[in-house]
This record gives C-alpha cells, structure tokens and sequence, in this order.
C-alpha cells in the first residue's frame, strides 16, 4: 500500500476578548501575582463570556484554519474535536461544529486526552490522511477551562484559561508530518481529573455539595511528571522521524508551566526564541495550547515554511505525546 503524504494546509485560533489577570484574581483569592508568575509564568488567562460554549471556539478556529487554507467547508471530509470540556456528553462537539460550518460531508467525533489531545487528535488525522480514506481532515484542540474550575481553589483555578486553535491537514507532495509518539499511564489517573459526572460519579446533591465537577490536580506529582516526559517523548518522537536535535528549528510544547518548558528548552539546547511560549498571556488552555501557539508563531511571521518543529504535550490521563513536522 502507498501512503500519503499529509501537511498543514491552514491554521487558525480563537481567543476570548475578557483577560482575567493575576491582580484579578488577588481580589478573590489568597494569592498574588508574584506568587503566580514565579511559580508558573502566567501574567493573565482569557476567560469566555456567559453564552459562550467550546463549540463556539472551535468553529471560529475552524473558520480561520480553512480561510487560511482556501478550503470551504463542503470539501471537510471529517472534522476531530479534541475536548475535555465538551459542549455536551452527547452528541460530539464535533458534531456541532460541522452543524456550525455547514460542513454536510464531514464526519465528526470528539476525543478526550486531556492536554494531551491535540497531539492525539493530530495522529488520527494524518492517519486518515494517510490512508486515503480522507482529504481534507479539520483537527480541532478547544476548551473553555472556565466552566470547570473552582474559583475557590487557588492550586487550580490560576493555571487555566479559554481558547480554541485548529490546522487542516490535507496530501502534500512533499511528506510534512513525520513522526509520532504517543503514550499514556492510566494508573496515574487521579492525580489530575474531574471526578463527578461520569458513571463512576453521577451527579448528584452529594456530587455537587462536595465540588466533585471541577478540576482536581495533585501538583507536585503532576510537575515532576511532565519535567521527565516532555524531553523523553519529544526524543522518541524525532528518533521515530529519523530527525536528530539539531535539525529541529522550533519546539511548540504545551503551555501549563514555564519551568517545564525551560526544561525541555535546555535539553534540547535550542535558544529561547526558537520556543513558542504564550503561557504568560494565556494559562494552560489544555488541548487547545498546542495548535493557539502554533498559529501565534505562523502568523507572526516566526515559522515559516520549511521549517521543522516538534509538537509536545502531557496531560491527564496520564496522557503524553509528541509529533515532528515540517510546515
């Protein structure tokens, strides 16, 4: 069987316009901005009005990823939503955003990968690519973070913030996605998860009176986790593309910590602008910090075509995975 070769056609994001800030949160919170910035590197998170949902994001993303592309949504051939914070359990976000396009020969699905996801969504695209089973294939990491924070918590309410970003793929002539790792530890589940809502935890009076919906983490644990595999997966994912360090032109990880980063910057020895860091300006946006950092560097003029990157994130699940590309 010949494969096919799969790149980025377009790119797009979608940012809400409210900024919630360190100094914002002072006011509700025992915390302050030193304290904030030091330990994580986030000045301030954008946060989505009432009204506002994930599909929303994900179709203005979707929208700018397409226009970038030339591609209209009749020529979408599937349409994979990364999500934890779904507009529904059922149906798909997925499916409300090809409702939102009008995109009427697409088919649709959400995955959920935590932070991870645009990573994992990223691989089954290109794999429909790949196959030929698709030509166009809208990859979409989107959340609105907000609706499942507790405001009461300082550990986590700080670290996240809204956002959507999108990349079509589609056949190139020359190969663009070039190697994948993927990998997950679920019996580390509990050290970041929600867990009311589910089968394991119906929501209930009791569910709700013990703020059981919201984003539970276990920090420490947590950090340590992502330190040691960010560097370990981004490796085997180049060692995968037969691409050694040294080639590489940017690193676009995901944005939960700056130290982290600087982590995985140092191993790599690539100078700092040569990272796509937006951490400061947005939180951690799980699966939708990937793709908003790699439309921030494209638009801005910093990636280029031809130009060769690694894609890495880590999340719940215990979730991880790393892709090169050339864009």
């Amino acid at each position: 069987m010949k494969f096919i070769n799969t790149g980025i056609l377009g790119v797009g994001s979608a940012i809400p316009p409210k900024i919630v800030t360190n100094f914002d949160l002072e006011k509700i919170l025992d915390t302050s901005d030193e304290w904030i910035r030091t330990r994580t590197g986030i000045h301030e998170r954008r946060i989505v009005e009432d009204g506002v949902c994930t599909s929303d994001l994900a179709t203005q993303a979707a929208r700018a990823a397409m226009q970038s592309a030339g591609v209209t949504a009749a020529e979408i051939d599937m349409i994979i939503v990364a999500t934890i914070t779904p507009d529904t359990i059922t149906p798909s976000t997925a499916c409300f955003v090809q409702a939102k396009l009008e995109a009427i020969n697409a088919a649709a699905f959400d995955i959920s990968a935590g932070c991870t996801g645009f990573i994992y969504a990223l691989s089954l695209g290109h794999a429909y690519i790949q196959s030929g089973a698709c030509k166009r294939v809208l990859v979409i990491g989107a959340e609105v973070m907000s609706r499942f924070l507790d405001w009461q918590d300082r550990s986590t309410c700080i670290l996240f913030g809204d956002g959507a970003g999108a990349v079509l793929l589609g056949p190139v002539q020359e190969p663009g996605i070039l190697g994948f790792k993927l990998g997950a530890d679920g019996s580390q589940a509990n050290l970041l998860i929600i867990p009311g809502g589910g089968t394991n935890q119906p929501a209930s009076r009791s569910s709700v009176e013990n703020r059981q919906h919201f984003i539970k983490m276990c920090g420490n644990e947590t950090f340590k986790f992502a330190v040691r595999i960010m560097g370990e997966v981004t490796q085997e994912a180049l060692d995968a593309a037969g691409v050694g360090k040294s080639k590489l032109d940017f690193l676009v990880p995901h944005q939960a910590n700056l130290r982290i980063i600087e982590s995985a910057r140092k191993r790599f020895e690539l100078p700092e602008d040569r990272v796509v860091v937006n951490i400061d300006r947005y939180g951690n946006m799980s699966s939708a910090s990937i793709p908003v950092a790699l439309d921030e560097a494209i638009k801005s003029g910093r990636l280029k075509r031809g130009h060769l990157m690694a894609l890495v994130g880590f999340g719940a699940g215990l979730t991880w995975g790393a892709a090169v590309v050339r864009y």
